[in-house]
């Protein structure tokens, strides 16, 4: 049974080997925190906690580190969730909210989040289930070529260039849009597929070539936003870290460039009571991070199911500041996509 002192050797020792990535010994434990107690005393504590297995030696009469399990029980058990600083409010609430869509709006969230973590940072996106079709938009480019625009009610804009067999006529292109968004407007995204499948119905036969072209093309981009995919961004602080990888870190690089793997990762991690999921070392060597931790929380944008940001590194990491990191952006990411 581990007492309570020992719970607070651990917390130190996890706090001081992320701080400085120098195993912790009894000695530096007393000089540099107030047990009020011997370091023989401490030397106790810590072969307490070797032999629960929260704590080792990475080399002989060195200093102690944390173990995956002993991340878990501080994760669990010791971590308080730092609050962020004024002006780290300040930065989230500015940067994201100079965004002007969903995609400028992710790409920034990832930038913040791995500057405010110093780690990979990782947002999916939402998965666009409900969502609804707000508007479609034909913008003639040239005689030939127009640009489909394919706008959602959670913001999110999906373009493609269509370079149709023959001249279309402005004003016969103005009611060909103004069919498909009678026809489309204000329905999900799976039923607006579905009718899009049966493009004879916006146009005269005349035209049933060129209105098929454009409808296949918004079949596409309604498939577009459906997909599960992530944006990432941070992939040089991983680097930075390498020391704390044994061995190389490129299977670590491989791995997070499968986007399947890690989305399937974010699908499994169950949240805590701060709203936060954590899953640490060992417990990801199905994905191939078995060196790595991922602390991830979930964010709503209208029209969509749960989605994730987190944050992805070394176990050796400030688990305290990135999860109040990732809750924050999280929480500000919905609020901002829930006014769209």
């Amino acid at each position: 049974m581990v007492s309570d002192r020992s719970l607070e050797v651990l917390r130190v020792i996890v706090q001081d080997y992320v701080a400085s990535r120098e195993p912790v010994g009894s000695k530096s434990i007393v000089d540099r925190h107030a047990f009020g107690v011997s370091a023989a005393t401490i030397r106790n504590d810590m072969a307490l906690l070797e032999e629960e297995e929260l704590i080792a030696a990475p080399h002989t009469s060195s200093g102690r580190i944390p173990t995956d399990k002993g991340y878990r029980l501080f994760v669990d058990h010791l971590a308080g969730i730092r609050p962020l600083s004024q002006a780290q409010r300040q930065a989230i609430e500015t940067f994201l909210g100079q965004s002007a869509d969903l995609d400028e709006v992710l790409a920034r969230s990832v930038r913040l989040l791995s500057q405010l973590t110093h780690q990979v940072a990782l947002v999916q996106y939402p998965s666009l289930s409900k969502a609804k079709v707000r508007h479609i938009e034909l913008v003639p480019l040239s005689d030939t070529r127009l640009l489909s625009v394919l706008i959602t009610d959670s913001g999110h804009v999906e373009q493609r260039v269509i370079d149709l067999p023959h001249t279309v006529d402005d004003g016969v292109l103005g009611d060909v849009r103004a069919r498909l968004n009678v026809a489309v407007g204000g329905r999900a995204m799976g039923e607006a597929a579905a009718v899009l499948q049966h493009p004879d119905a916006f146009g005269p036969k005349d035209l049933h070539e060129v209105i098929g072209l454009i409808a296949e093309n918004l079949v596409d981009q309604i498939g577009a936003n459906r997909q599960e995919r992530l944006v990432m961004a941070g992939a040089a602080n991983l680097v930075r870290t390498e020391e704390d990888f044994t061995g190389s870190i490129f299977p670590v690089l491989e791995a997070i460039e499968e986007q399947v793997v890690l989305l399937r990762l974010f699908g499994e991690m169950a949240t805590d009571q701060h709203g936060v999921a954590v899953s640490i070392g060992r417990e990801n060597a199905p994905f191939g991070l078995a060196e790595t931790s991922v602390l991830t929380s979930g964010y709503l944008s209208n029209g969509s199911d749960l989605a994730r940001l987190g944050v992805l590194g070394p176990t050796r990491m400030d688990y305290s500041n990135n999860m109040a990191a990732v809750r924050a952006v999280a929480r500000y990411l919905s609020r901002l996509l829930g006014e769209n």
